[in-house]
């Protein structure tokens, strides 16, 4: 290579971060992980840099990337959990909409749709044989030829063709039979639901809350494995919240994580002046009622770009 390559090697892994860390959190389920996964494909990539041959830079990085995340799950000895086994993903974590943002903005950037980057598709993916998991990304997110996910992964077409078929099977037993028919982008009334759930918080008010659940609501509380099923399993929780008890009020600020509504939701304690951060809540919408609730950390608010308190 010539003097200049490393500095367009620079430039280049630049270019391609965000779509190899989305590709990372794919296949690693978490953001924090993704970002450890960048920095060592990264690493990677410079130190091997003189056998690039020069030709598809993006299915290089592409190669390093995914056989990083496959060594870090070997490294984590974790973790295929049983098929059907999604809820029990502690290390989930969500991928703020504006950052999915940069990879349509680029222009050689792909679209991340919706139905490849909502949580329950990245729970589901984690329940995968981590190979498996790595070629049904390859084949369908990215859309790569069964010839190209075996230069990937460094086996035979044949091979992938076999794992892309238990993959998908996989997939199957775990996903909704209904996913065809989820929205692939933000609707009117997905929009009208957010409203209303941050309402009826902000104004402590359990009926307005259970008026937009489904019967069959699902709550869960990532990296806690408790599960609440059922509008009955959320009374509790509200009555906690919104109670004589409870232990503030309320102020919600809404965003969206992996293409679904999200609020962002501040906690004002007795004696406080100030509204602080508490939890984000990421709404998955079906047929005009919530159907789950995935509650994750206040510690997440940063990569939101959420304020730190509020007045």
């Amino acid at each position: 290579m010539t003097e200049a390559a490393p500095v367009d090697l620079e430039a280049a892994f630049h270019r391609y971060r965000r779509r190899l860390h989305v590709h990372c959190y794919r296949m690693l389920g978490s953001f924090h992980e993704a970002d450890d996964a960048v920095q060592e494909t990264w690493l990677r990539a410079w130190r091997g840099r003189g056998r690039f041959d020069g030709r598809n830079l993006s299915a290089w990085l592409y190669r390093i990337a995914t056989n990083v995340c496959l060594d870090q799950i070997r490294a984590h000895r974790r973790r295929s959990p049983a098929l059907g086994g999604m809820d029990e993903v502690p290390w989930l974590q969500p991928y703020p909409d504006h950052l999915l943002d940069e990879v349509a903005a680029d222009p050689e950037g792909e679209v991340v749709e919706r139905e490849t980057i909502e949580l329950l598709f990245v729970a589901a993916l984690q329940a995968l044989p981590a190979r498996q998991r790595a070629v049904l990304i390859a084949r369908d997110v990215l859309d790569w030829s069964a010839a190209e996910t075996a230069g990937l992964l460094g086996t035979t077409v044949t091979a992938i063709n076999s794992a892309l078929q238990r993959a998908r099977a996989g997939i199957r037993e775990i996903l909704p039979g209904r996913r065809s028919e989820w929205a692939r982008e933000a609707s009117p009334e997905e929009e009208e639901l957010l409203e209303r759930f941050i309402r009826a918080h902000e104004e402590l008010d359990h009926v307005a809350a259970l008026a937009i659940a489904s019967e069959d609501i699902r709550v869960t509380m990532p990296p806690d494995l408790a599960r609440f099923d059922g509008i009955q399993r959320l009374r509790p929780l509200l009555d906690r919240a919104f109670g004589e008890g409870r232990d503030g009020d309320w102020r919600l600020v809404a965003t969206r994580a992996n293409r679904m509504p999200a609020a962002a939701s501040y906690l004002r304690r007795p004696g406080d002046t100030r509204f602080r951060p508490f939890k984000l809540d990421v709404l998955r919408v079906d047929q005009g009622k919530v159907v789950e609730i995935t509650t994750f950390g206040a510690a997440l608010f940063p990569m939101f770009g959420l304020e730190s308190r509020l007045g």
